[in-house]
C-alpha cells in the first residue's frame, strides 16, 4: 500500500519521455500517496495520456506548463503549487525510470526523521550505464566539493532527492539560473550555503536503452558549457561566503540556527 502524508509528496517533473512515465508514476503511486506530475510542455501526447490516467486516481495530479522552460523551472512550479497545498518536503524524481521507487519510502522517512535535511541520492551505477557520463559527473561532484567544503555533499548530479521546500523556493525565487539542467547542483550547493544539512543514501541507477523506451534530452556539449557557467558563477559566490562559511564550520550552532546566505551572487 503506498504511504500517505499531508507533508511530504513525489514531485516528477516530465518533458517528452515517451511512454516510459506511464511506468515511473505507476512506480511512484506503489509506494507514496502524493504524486505530482509537471509536465514541461511536452508534445509527445504525454501530457494528454497522464491527464487521463489522472481522472481515474485522485492521489495523482498533473499540472500542465505552457511551454518548455526546463526541469528547474518545473521544479519551481511544483514546488510553488505543493507549498500552496500545505507540503513541506518533495521528492523530486525523473521521469525517465532511471530512479528507484522502491526507495521512496526510505528517503521520506529519513526525511521525517530529520526535517531540517535534504536528503541526497548517491548513484549506484550498473555496468550498463554510460562512462561517459559517470567519469564526467565526477567533474562536477569536484567542483561541488570544493564550493560546499565541510557539507558531505555525496552526488551533485542525481536528481533523486528530498528537499524542505521553503528554503529552496526562496532561493530559488532569487535566482534567475536554476532552471534547466544546471538544478541539480546548484540547488545543492545554495541550500549547503544557507545551512541545510546533507544526508547521503545510496541509490541504483537504471540507465533505460532506447529500445526499451528510454528518452535522453542531455546535450553533451550544451549541457556542459551550461554546468561550467554555473561552476564559475559558484565559486566566486564561495569566495564571498567563505569567511562566513569558516565561522559557520567551527561554531557550535546547529545547522537550523545559521544565517541565511542564499542572497544572489
Amino acid at each position: 500500500m503506498p504511504k500517505p502524508s499531508r507533508t511530504h509528496l513525489v514531485l516528477i517533473p516530465s518533458y517528452n519521455p515517451g511512454d516510459i512515465v506511464y511506468e515511473t508514476v505507476a512506480a511512484a503511486r506503489r509506494y507514496w500517496e502524493s504524486v505530482w506530475v509537471i509536465v514541461d510542455g511536452s508534445t509527445d501526447g504525454t501530457s494528454e495520456g497522464l491527464q487521463a490516467l489522472a481522472q481515474t486516481d485522485p492521489a495523482l495530479r498533473v499540472i500542465v506548463l505552457a511551454g518548455n522552460h526546463g526541469k528547474g523551472a518545473a521544479v519551481l512550479a511544483g514546488l510553488t503549487f505543493a507549498e500552496t497545498a500545505g507540503y513541506t518536503h518533495a521528492l523530486t524524481m525523473d521521469s525517465d525510470g532511471q530512479h528507484p521507487a522502491a526507495l521512496i519510502p526510505t528517503f521520506m522517512d529519513e526525511s521525517q526523521t530529520h526535517p531540517e535535511a535534504m536528503v541526497l541520492g548517491v548513484p549506484v551505477f550498473d555496468i550498463g550505464a554510460p562512462k561517459l557520463r559517470v567519469y564526467g559527473r565526477r567533474v562536477s561532484n569536484r567542483w561541488v566539493n570544493f564550493e560546499t567544503p565541510w557539507a558531505g555533499i555525496g552526488d551533485s548530479l542525481f536528481g533523486f532527492r528530498v528537499y524542505p521546500i521553503s528554503p529552496l523556493r526562496a532561493i530559488m525565487s532569487s535566482q534567475r539560473g536554476m532552471r534547466r539542467f544546471d538544478f541539480d547542483a546548484e540547488a545543492v550547493v545554495r541550500m549547503s550555503w544557507r545551512g541545510v544539512p546533507a544526508i547521503n543514501i545510496p541509490a541504483m541507477v537504471r540507465y533505460v536503452r532506447p529500445e526499451e523506451g528510454g528518452v535522453s534530452h542531455f546535450r553533451y556539449i550544451r549541457d556542459n558549457a551550461l554546468l561550467t557557467r554555473m561552476h564559475i558563477r559558484l565559486f566566486f559566490g564561495f569566495l564571498v561566503r567563505l569567511p562566513i562559511l569558516l565561522k559557520r564550520h567551527y561554531s557550535a550552532k546547529p545547522p537550523e540556527k545559521y544565517p541565511d546566505l542564499g542572497r544572489p551572487s
